[in-house]
């Protein structure tokens, strides 16, 4: 018995504009970063390159969640989402590493770099990253793969930031060496929020408990309900970001199929409008299994049987 809670909007529209802007503002960081001679603005292109990668990526991926199950794959295609935000995250990784090294060898050498063209190049850095963050402000709270893309825009934003003052610093003082240090902090930023997408990721490829629901409070709630007597043989974890799903045994008295339909939505109601459980799976039992614990433990079927190839 299921129930399905599925949310979504026009997310993908906004990533085709976000990618568009995206190429433009990269074109415009490589000029100015080379012209100006400043690895704070040609570490901002980078990201900015990774996150034309991450918004392309993202815009596939909603687009393959909102094709239909079927029978090879009967949860959809929402992991697709899931995979592509640990890329994004990985790749994020691997950028700030980059610029972390150079930082460290331009605080030996200090090249001279242009404050002046560096400035101008940040703002417009700065005001396209803002636009694109803000687009996609309410589309990253019900994914994890928008999500990824929103952090990949703010850390953006921020480093252009960082830029403008790393310019401004330079115009007027000469001291080049802040050209390393701006570098070095944006790299900091991005892997914050690289690291924040990865955990998640990991977490939901592995089925763990959705982050934000404690099973004792599940199985607490479910047993609050009148006609429940027991609760076993519990699983709770995420489909995706935005999909959360549960299945159990539920214990309750001998009764008719109608009863037992009311008791199977008051169970799906509870989970969803407590936990944000949208996706429940209930096996209802008159008398408890041999396992008596709340989890049970799954193994193979040793049956020579039932294995492939024999």
């Amino acid at each position: 018995m299921s129930a399905h809670e599925h949310g979504g909007s026009g997310a993908a529209t906004k990533l085709g504009y976000g990618i568009i802007i995206t190429v433009v503002v990269l074109a415009i960081e490589v000029a100015g970063g080379v012209l100006s001679n400043s690895l704070a603005l040609l570490s901002d292109a980078g990201h900015v390159f990774t996150d034309g990668i991450a918004l392309l990526l993202s815009w596939y991926a909603v687009r393959q969640a909102e094709r239909p199950s079927s029978s090879l794959m009967t949860f959809g295609y929402h992991r697709v989402g899931v995979i592509i935000a640990i890329v994004n995250a990985v790749s994020i990784v691997v950028i700030a590493g980059v610029i972390l090294y150079e930082a460290y060898r331009r605080f030996f050498e200090q090249p001279e770099v242009n404050g002046g063209m560096m400035l101008v190049v940040a703002v417009i850095g700065l005001a396209a990253n803002v636009f694109v963050a803000a687009w996609l402000y309410r589309e990253q709270g019900w994914s994890i793969n928008i999500r990824s893309v929103f952090w990949h825009a703010l850390g953006d934003a921020l480093a252009s930031v960082g830029v403008i003052v790393g310019a401004i610093i330079i115009m007027f003082t000469k001291l080049f060496w802040v050209d390393a240090v701006i570098s070095v902090l944006i790299s900091l930023i991005i892997l914050f929020g690289a690291w924040s997408i990865f955990r998640e990721g990991l977490r939901i490829l592995l089925e763990a408990v959705p982050g934000d629901i404690k099973v004792s409070e599940v199985v607490n709630a479910l047993k609050a309900i009148p006609e429940v007597r027991d609760v076993h043989d519990l699983h709770v974890w995420s489909i995706s970001s935005n999909l959360n799903a549960m299945s159990s045994h539920v214990v309750i008295d001998d009764c008719s199929v109608s009863q037992a339909e009311n008791i199977r939505r008051s169970i799906e109601n509870t989970l969803r409008e407590k936990f944000g459980i949208g996706h429940t799976t209930v096996q209802f039992e008159c008398n408890q299994c041999a396992g008596k614990g709340l989890f049970c433990k799954l193994a193979a079927d040793d049956n020579d049987q039932n294995r492939p190839g024999d």
